[in-house]
Formats: structure tokens, sequence, C-alpha cells
């Protein structure tokens, strides 16, 4: 029979041999809010900083920060199979984005859709969305409107990209929900959420 000891040190070392064959994977975290440090945006700090703690390599990408340009429907990608012709910060991010296992998109919501810096960079996948394939989506919405429900329409959106893609996985949604001013979002329990499903992944 084993002792207490034993038996706590045999959990032990089924937890530490758990934890090295455990898969680190490549987290990316597309904060599109124009107000760094705002609710979106501190909801993203919040998974990133989950990630990181369970072992995740994580970048988080604030887009305001990029310079990518509007999707000018030439057809060079489509019709011509030629890389995007625009020389901006796109085709850097839209590398992290095929290269990633985990993609995070967050966004304020603007008249209950995704703001404008999100939509111009799911536009602009358009050159290579075929090879963002086999990926874990979480997406984070913050609103003034307090209902959870009315964020559907805007989640939708999200959903649409991710429906054009293959073997794209839906696994969690943070509603920062009821947060109007900048920051407001610090005390709700999404800050938790958003920390406790970045420890998840």
């Amino acid at each position: 029979m084993l002792t207490q000891q034993q038996a706590t040190e045999n959990v032990l070392a089924g937890i530490q041999i758990k934890e090295r064959s455990k898969v680190n994977k490549k987290v990316l975290v597309l904060s599109s809010s124009p107000r760094r440090g705002g609710n979106s945006d501190l909801l993203c700090d919040q998974f990133t900083s989950g990630a990181k703690e369970s072992g995740n390599n994580v970048e988080k990408i604030f887009l305001k920060d990029k310079r990518i340009n509007y999707c000018t429907g030439c057809g060079t990608c489509i019709d011509r199979g030629k890389s995007c012709p625009q020389k901006d910060d796109m085709a850097e991010v839209l590398d992290k984005m095929v290269a990633a296992d985990i993609i995070v998109m967050a966004t304020p919501v603007y008249f209950y859709t995704m703001c404008a810096q999100m939509k111009t960079l799911i536009d602009r996948t358009c050159s290579r969305y075929t090879r963002i394939t086999n990926k874990e989506f979480y997406f984070i919405v913050t609103a003034a409107d307090s209902n959870n429900q009315a964020m559907e329409r805007t989640l939708e959106e999200f959903r649409g990209f991710t429906y054009c893609l293959e073997d794209a996985k839906e696994k969690g949604v943070i509603y920062g929900t009821g947060a109007w001013e900048k920051g407001e979002i610090k005390g709700k329990l999404a800050m938790e959420e958003a920390y406790q499903l970045g420890m998840s992944v």
C-alpha cells in the first residue's frame, strides 16, 4: 500500500509529465481597438496573460500600429494568382495568421458591427485566406449595450469570415458588454473570463 507521501509524489510526477507533454501553441491576438487600453484591448491583454501563463507562445498585434490599406478589388490575387501588390504591413500580419494555431480577434462594437480596422484586416486576407487552415478562433466583443444577445450581429460577421476558412473552429467568445468609457471594463466579470479562457488554450 502506498504511503501518503508516495501517493503525493506520484500525483506530482504525473502533473510534471503532463506539463512536459503539453504542446505549446502559437497564439495570435489581433486587437482592432482604435484606443490603446480601450475595453477590447484590455480584454486582449487579459487573454494574452492567461495564454502565456499556461505556457503558450503568444503575440498580440495592436492593429492601429500597422499600416493596413483597404482592399481595392484589383483582382491581382484572385484573377491572376499573384500576391497582393499593396506595399504595407498586411503581408507580415497575414504570415502570422497562417502560422498561428490559435487566432483571437477582438473588436469594439460600433453600430452593432465590427470596427473598420477589423473589417479592413479581414478583407485583406483575400490573397491567402485559403492558407488560413485548421485554426482555433476566439472572439472578443465590447460594447456599451449590456445585452449579450445584441452582440450576435457582430459575431456573425466574424463567423462569416471563418465560414470561408478550411477547418476553422470557434472555441470561445468573451462578451465585454456594458462598457462605454475607456477602461470601464475593469472590474467586470469579462476580465476574469478573458484570463481564464487564455489559460485554457
